[in-house]
C-alpha cells in the first residue's frame, strides 16, 4: 500500500474530531402564588445575560407566565453569559388577584450565576408581602 501524497489525507485515517464547545446554560423559571395555592398566569418575564460580573445587562427576551405559572418561551443565554437576571412585573397579577390592590413588590428582579452546559431552574414563590426564590431542578 502507498502513502498518501503530501497534502492528502488517507482515506483510511480518521480526521480528528474538532473539540465540541461548551454549551451555553439554560434557564427555566416558574411562578406560584403561595397566597392563593395555585400557580401565576400571565406574569411577565424579562431574561437578560452579562459576561462576567461587572459587565452590563443586556435583554434577551421575554415570556409570559401559563396556567401551570411556567414560563415557556425564555431564550437561552447568549455563550459566554456568566450572570443571567430574571424580572418578574408581578404588579398587574397583584391588581388582578383577588384582593385586587397595588403589589406591594411590584416586580421582582433576580440575578444569578449560570455554568456553561448547566440548567438553572430558578422559580419565584410570590405572596402579597414577600417572595422567595430558590434554584429548583
Amino acid at each position: 500500500m502507498s502513502a498518501a501524497a503530501p497534502g492528502v489525507s488517507d482515506a483510511s485515517e480518521p480526521e480528528p474530531e474538532p473539540e465540541p464547545a461548551s454549551e451555553p446554560a439554560s434557564v427555566s423559571t416558574h411562578v406560584l402564588d403561595t397566597a392563593a395555592g395555585r400557580p401565576a398566569e400571565g406574569v411577565d418575564v424579562e431574561l437578560s445575560a452579562r459576561s462576567g460580573a461587572e459587565g452590563p445587562w443586556t435583554a434577551c427576551g421575554t415570556s409570559v407566565t401559563d396556567a401551570d405559572g411556567r414560563c415557556r418561551g425564555l431564550p437561552a443565554p447568549p455563550r459566554g453569559t456568566t450572570h443571567v437576571r430574571l424580572r418578574f412585573d408581578v404588579g398587574p397579577y397583584a391588581a388582578r388577584g383577588t384582593a385586587g390592590r397595588e403589589a406591594f413588590f411590584p416586580e421582582v428582579a433576580v440575578a444569578f450565576a449560570v455554568a456553561p452546559g448547566e440548567h438553572h431552574h430558578v422559580p419565584l414563590l410570590l405572596s402579597p408581602f414577600g417572595y422567595s426564590v430558590y434554584r429548583g431542578s
